[in-house]
């Protein structure tokens, strides 16, 4: 008869078996999205002995996931097009990935992974989740292309085994314009989470130039022509204060700021262009405020992460920038699509004093540590593969 030690160690030898053999697929429209959003859930998963395979374009940080442990498999999808023969060759190459790696569950990210793999996962039979990270302009903007892609949602929505919305003004969205063929799939993740142990709280600096920092993808919809005119508004008032962007520009996007309008915003001297980190933190600990003047948002990683190293923040009153700003007690929500607004409060900001900022930013550290701590949006990701694949993997 076995003993209960003997017994354990087996059972625990059979879980570790069955996680080797768990075979999951990343599928975005970036590699760079899954490098910086889910390096938790990729360590995790890794840890736990599963098969991490990310499809997506190849670009700066596909070497980084490589070193992760994660399989590569390159995907052409065109981010700013309306081919459908682009959008046919991106369905038709995630079918044949999906038939030749069989993978036990898909996870799909951004708008045209989410509509084409979803398809594509359920014809080769493979059980899929699609992640709604933001509804961009889907719903930003009144276009033909927004009237299609709404169409495309409401079909491929069928198909998943669920949808997940990081705030709920998404998941509501969706439900109002009747995009969810089966509403009791829907479920509200609540952002995807921050490291608090890699974004440590850091105190403010002293430094005599007031900075400001916007990072992110430079993109229109991001509202960076809008922090833009802010600054050109509040330079006159505050010569010396200092208007940075750090992200990447030029971007296969629809909404994306070109380099040579970059460039010269750049030579009026408006704005301080910072290129790209594949490590922000010191970019914000050198920050006295970091700004998102977006149209609309999941739940914004940078404002997470900003907040979880205790910086106030300046956003605006749309979904996913209003779950992670409390006006007023964490930072300042101004109008969407307004400079104006968005100089009042950035003014605002600097005419608070140093220790009245600290305490704005020490509450948004304790907002985000009890909202949006990385760990638990991990352990709703492991609770759905144990449901769906019968797994265990753990934290």
């Amino acid at each position: 008869m076995n003993s209960p030690a003997r017994s354990a160690a087996v059972a625990t030898r059979a879980t570790a078996t069955a996680a080797r053999t768990l075979s999951i697929c990343l599928v975005c429209n970036t590699s760079f999205a899954i490098h910086t959003y889910r390096q938790g859930l990729i360590r995790t998963l890794i840890a736990n002995g599963a098969t991490v395979t990310v499809i997506a374009p190849r670009d700066r940080t596909t070497a980084l996931l490589e070193q992760m442990g994660c399989r590569f498999v390159e995907l052409h999808v065109a981010s700013k097009g309306t081919n459908p023969r682009d959008d046919l060759r991106t369905f038709a190459a995630l079918y044949r990935h999906y038939r030749a790696i069989k993978p036990d569950i898909v996870f799909h990210y951004t708008i045209k992974p989410n509509i084409y793999g979803t398809v594509a996962a359920w014809i080769a039979r493979v059980p899929s989740i699609a992640v709604t990270t933001g509804l961009g302009y889907v719903f930003i903007q009144k276009s033909r292309a927004a009237i299609v892609a709404k169409a495309l949602y409401r079909f491929a929505f069928r198909f998943p085994r669920q949808v997940w919305f990081l705030n709920r003004d998404d998941q509501t969205a969706f439900v109002e314009s009747r995009l969810l063929a089966h509403p009791e799939r829907a479920r509200l993740l609540h952002g995807e989470g921050v490291d608090l142990n890699h974004f440590a709280y850091t105190p403010p600096r002293q430094k005599q130039n007031f900075t400001f920092v916007l990072i992110g993808r430079l993109l229109w919809d991001k509202g960076v022509g809008e922090y833009v005119e802010a600054a050109r508004i509040l330079r006159e008032r505050h010569p010396t204060a200092r208007f940075q962007l750090l992200g990447p520009a030029g971007v296969d996007n629809p909404s994306a700021v070109t380099l040579d309008t970059l460039q010269a915003w750049q030579r009026e001297g408006i704005v301080e262009y910072l290129g790209e980190a594949h490590d922000v933190r010191e970019h914000i600990a050198n920050a006295d405020c970091v700004v998102l003047p977006s149209y609309r948002e999941g739940v914004p990683r940078t404002l997470m992460e900003a907040s979880a190293m205790g910086r106030p923040i300046v956003a605006t009153d749309v979904p996913g920038c209003r779950e992670v700003v409390a006006n007023g007690i964490t930072g300042f929500l101004c109008e969407a699509k307004s400079a104006a607004s968005l100089a009042d409060k950035l003014e605002a900001m600097m005419a608070l004093t140093p220790d009245e900022r600290r305490a704005m930013g020490e509450r948004g550290r304790a907002k985000v540590a009890a909202e949006f701590d990385e760990t638990t949006v991990i352990a709703r990701y492991l609770e759905t593969l144990r449901e769906l694949t019968g797994v265990s993997l753990y934290l």
